[in-house]
């Protein structure tokens, strides 16, 4: 009974935060290297207002795919808010 209460335990500990899921991190440039099916977003000013270039890593010889999508509000509001 006390390995399953640590193991429980052990497991809510570990688990990341969900806020930390909910916001995503926007780079300023695009990275060199980016593995299959990993996505970032790029804010380096290239999509317009309001939106961040979202990149999906692709394998081998075929290129990667890029899109322009809206942020949220939160982070809109606050990277048009900083000088």
């Amino acid at each position: 009974m006390r390995t399953v209460v640590a193991v429980a335990l052990l497991c809510a500990v570990s688990a990341p935060c969900p806020a930390q899921e909910l916001t995503p991190n926007f780079l300023k440039k695009e990275p060199y290297f980016l593995s299959p099916w990993s996505v970032v977003y790029v804010d380096n000013g290239s999509c317009g207002v309001g939106k961040v270039l979202k990149v999906t890593g692709a394998l081998g010889a075929l290129r990667r795919k890029k899109a322009c999508v809206p942020m949220g509000r939160e982070e809109a509001s606050r990277s048009f808010a900083t000088p």
